[in-house]
């Protein structure tokens, strides 16, 4: 019998060109939103391949000078000397740190167009190397970018609800319910075989526009973890789809009008995806505020004209914390602009660790309170499922800076001075341009949470739909 409703269902629906056309529309939205998120990720493969092809440049020029150098035994300022650990660490050949795109990134553009994506590492303090990223175009940011995420979180529920919301109402206004349920079938049996037409028809244009969109935009599936993020990726479309079909039939259970039906939908729409992450995140910054960005940012620059024109302080500081490096000789000490250098860096980081620390930890407390508050709204958790399978969202970010702070630790450590003179005539380290230890942008794993949540939504909502129709008005 199931089947049977499922056949004759497909038949209304095949009858009704309003409904292809809209499942038209929803498939080329998807397209679009997939093409969006394409052009993205290039721009972003651009800049990054860009940025190696630069680093590889200028360290071929740096060590073939390094060679000649060595070749003629020229006298050169210790401040145009390759060989010096200042130059070489800091502006001569500095590293970058990058975190490439996800293998479907364009799935979801997430906070990634937000979000730096490299960083130029050296031997400066780390405040200024994380400050110093450039800003895209805050007009593109304030608008937004429409992609396949923007189009399942808010157009996905629409269309389910435009759907289903006179699914039984109507027969009940037009009196064929009665005439329907006179046959060997239930009430709950007749609105499951409209469910899983509608919800297979939704998903087939959903899954298969991807799919294609993919294909022809070059996004290579067969790249390592792909499958395993792309099923994650069906399973929460099947599951927010799911939760907003519940919705659908709880609210149909009431044996309301579809004028009244359409009200409700509607309104539980504009609460669950419009309403509540809104108020989340107000509650979030209201909370936890974060301290301005400029804030940090003005603070690296005093930190750095204030100490560097107390360099001869801090060098006398740091050798007492570092005895070992002192030579003895404070003429020479005085001169060795690489050990001002080190001290200058490290008392930035001191000055600006107060300003970044609170920056960390309110964002930190923000994305805590957001991970309790995302399972409220199934709007706020599809999106976590989304950025998380497409490698776009903060967590991700966030192991990308905890991986960029091991490597600058290791930067610096290797062009720190040691007890052997640090004139450009004396330090002959042509291996440090062979730089080594790197960030591999490997993404955060994406786990089943947020699709298991929401089915535990949908499962919780249907039954309760269930219960309701046992007392459901079939005459109206």
């Amino acid at each position: 019998m199931l089947s049977r409703i499922v056949r004759h269902e497909w038949r209304s629906l095949w009858a009704d060109a309003t409904t292809l056309v809209v499942a038209a529309g929803f498939g080329l939205a998807i397209a679009y939103g997939v093409a969006n998120g394409a052009g993205w990720v290039r721009f972003q493969q651009t800049a990054l391949s860009a940025a190696a092809e630069e680093e590889a440049q200028r360290h071929a020029s740096l060590q073939a000078r390094i060679d000649d150098l060595e070749r003629t035994g020229e006298s050169i300022s210790a401040f145009q000397d390759p060989r010096s650990a200042s130059n070489a660490g800091g502006r001569l050949a500095p590293r970058y740190a990058t975190l490439p795109p996800g293998a479907l990134a364009p799935l979801a553009v997430g906070q990634s167009d937000l979000l730096p994506y490299y960083f130029k590492v050296s031997t400066d303090a780390r405040e200024a190397i994380v400050s110093a990223t450039e800003v895209e175009n805050p007009q593109r940011l304030l608008a937004g970018r429409f992609d396949l995420a923007f189009v399942l979180i808010y157009f996905y529920p629409i269309l389910i609800l435009a759907l289903s919301y006179n699914m039984l109402s109507a027969e009940q206004e037009q009196g064929t319910l009665s005439l329907a349920l006179s046959q060997p079938v239930g009430l709950a049996t007749l609105a499951a075989g409209k469910i899983l037409l509608r919800g297979g028809l939704l998903l087939a244009v959903v899954v298969g526009c991807t799919l294609a969109a993919l294909v022809v935009g070059g996004v290579d599936l067969g790249a390592a973890g792909a499958w395993p993020r792309l099923l994650l990726w069906v399973g929460a479309v099947v599951a927010y789809g799911a939760f907003w079909f519940a919705v659908a039939l709880l609210v149909a259970a009431r044996g309301a009008t579809s004028a009244s039906n359409a009200v409700v939908l509607a309104s539980t729409w504009l609460v669950l995806v419009v309403v509540l992450p809104a108020l989340f995140n107000l509650m979030a910054t209201a909370f936890y505020p974060v301290p301005s960005r400029v804030e940090m940012v003005q603070a690296v620059r005093v930190a750095s004209d204030e100490t560097s024109s107390e360099g001869s302080t801090l060098l006398a500081r740091y050798y007492e914390d570092h005895p070992e490096l002192a030579t003895g000789d404070a003429d020479q000490a005085m001169r060795d602009f690489n050990v001002v250098r080190v001290a200058v860096n490290e008392e930035i980081e001191r000055r600006v660790r107060p300003v970044v620390e609170r920056y960390e930890v309110q964002i930190a407390r923000q994305q805590g309170l957001m991970d309790l508050l995302r399972f409220v709204s199934p709007a706020v958790l599809m999106q976590s499922a989304l950025y998380d399978v497409a490698g776009t969202g903060t967590a991700r970010h966030r192991w990308f800076l905890a991986q960029v702070d091991r490597f600058h630790r290791g930067w610096r450590e290797y062009f720190t001075p040691d007890p052997c003179p640090h004139t450009g005539a004396g330090l002959r380290r042509p291996a440090t341009l062979r730089l080594h230890g790197g960030v591999d942008g490997q993404p955060r794993r994406a786990g089943p949470g947020e699709p298991a949540g929401l089915a535990v939504a949908a499962i919780a909502i249907a039954w309760l739909a269930t219960r309701r129709l046992a007392r459901f008005p079939v005459v109206a």
